[in-house]
């Protein structure tokens, strides 16, 4: 198991290339399953859950091939060709290491009239149930059977039917199945309350891409007109609008400059506002993202929400921005009721940070100190690399295989902008 040394104290500066999304990324793939012919995703990042994806759909009868992007230095192309489904079962033993996983129940049930996937596993950071996901499959004539560990779903004769589908909460993995369910279900689907989040029209767009016929991508209610098949495409992955967020809060904390290159400010919004409300310099350009703070930061007053609100997954790198800033910051999460497990570490660090149920007080002080710390999820991972890049001294951070599931080349990207940082075997 690796370990990440930082030495901290460093001003960034330079240009950081931003790989493409991660969560887009394993929303696309699952797309191959519905259609005979070949998909290329561009602009695909090299991150362990990509990998274990894909493993997932060369047990369903996928084949797929990768190579190196053209003129690229990080972005792969992977080719995925579902001629043949060989098998609707994703087992437990793949399932269990990722929650995406989950995203083969629509589009299988949608092509091959029936599924059977374990309930999913991955990151402990709160109770994330699927049961939005079965009750949208049924709403188009699936029937769902819960037993042993497994859902299964099956479809009636003819295939699915067109309905509509109302989400009671907005749910981006729900809304994701729904979608890919639909584009082959015979008729009309009307998805209202979708999740609007910048991932769910990049799928839309592939879809799109493959044949499918979606008015309304962008907005709260989806309209589907189902397709009897789709054909292949090319699609590039969505610039990772999380990884860009993560890394303006490294420039941020470290008072240096960064360009984000190829990071889009329409999927950021909320992101970059919160940025220019603690004091950064955002500037946008055609390239990307100019991030630049020369002073110390200012407190923040931040709630987690569904997009196009404050995303729960910049929540752990905010609040290590703010560890450091000039007053007392307030964060409440409404999104997952597990998600401070970075707290104790971060005080760890010398950080003031007060939890009360589900809202957080950080107080700024004035150096953070290197220490030993430990991952406990995927952002949560970052925060911690964040306070180790402005702290005083050494700091190591342990478990960080939940990095690699969402930040490619990590200590590549940040060397490359002046920070001294090494993986080392732990």
């Amino acid at each position: 198991m690796d370990k990440i040394i930082i030495r901290g104290g460093k001003r960034l500066s330079g240009r950081l290339p931003i790989s493409g999304a991660k969560n887009a990324a394993l929303t696309l793939l699952p797309c191959a399953l519905l259609t005979d012919g070949a998909l290329t995703l561009g602009n695909l990042p090299r991150l362990a859950d990509v990998d274990s994806f894909g493993h997932l759909l060369n047990e369903l009868g996928v084949s797929t091939t990768v190579k190196r992007a053209p003129g690229e230095d990080f972005a792969r192309e992977m080719t995925l060709d579902a001629e043949r489904i060989a098998s609707t079962v994703a087992p437990y033993d793949i399932v269990r290491k990722m929650r995406a996983s989950i995203l083969v129940l629509g589009p299988l049930v949608a092509r091959a009239g029936e599924a059977t996937v374990s309930l999913p596993g991955g990151c402990a950071i709160g109770n994330r149930p699927i049961d939005l996901h079965l009750k949208a499959l049924e709403a188009l004539g699936a029937r769902i059977e819960v037993a042993a560990g497994y859902v299964r779903a099956i479809a009636p004769d003819g295939g699915l039917k067109g309905g509509r589908i109302v989400f009671p909460v907005v749910s981006v993995g729900a809304t994701e199945n729904a979608l890919m369910a639909a584009v082959l279900a015979r008729g009309e689907t009307i998805i209202d309350n979708a999740a609007r989040e910048p991932e769910i029209a990049d799928l839309a767009q592939c879809l799109v891409a493959m044949g499918a016929a979606i008015d309304g991508i962008g907005t709260e209610r989806l309209v589907v007109h189902g397709r009897d098949r789709l054909h292949g495409a090319t699609y590039a992955v969505m610039p990772d609008r999380i990884e860009a967020g993560s890394y303006a809060c490294a420039a941020a904390i470290t008072g240096g400059e960064i360009e984000l290159a190829g990071a889009r400010a329409d999927d950021m919004t909320a992101i970059l506002a919160g940025l220019t409300e603690a004091g950064v310099s955002v500037t946008v350009s055609e390239t990307g993202i100019r991030i630049a703070a020369d002073r110390r930061l200012r407190p923040l007053t931040l709630a987690t929400a569904p997009f196009p609100a404050f995303p729960t997954d910049m929540q752990a790198q905010f609040m290590a921005m703010v560890a450091l800033a000039d007053g007392a910051s307030v964060f409440t999460e409404t999104i997952f009721e597990n998600r401070y497990m970075h707290v104790p570490e971060l005080i760890r660090m010398g950080a003031d940070v007060q939890v009360r149920g589900r809202t957080a007080v950080v107080r700024g002080v004035g150096e953070l100190v290197g220490a030993e710390v430990m991952a406990t999820d995927l952002r949560a991972s970052m925060s911690l690399v964040l306070a180790g890049l402005a702290a005083q001294g050494e700091t190591q951070v342990h478990r960080v295989y939940h990095l690699d599931r969402g930040y490619e080349r990590l200590e590549e990207k940040l060397s490359g902008v002046g920070a001294d940082i090494e993986r080392a075997s732990d």
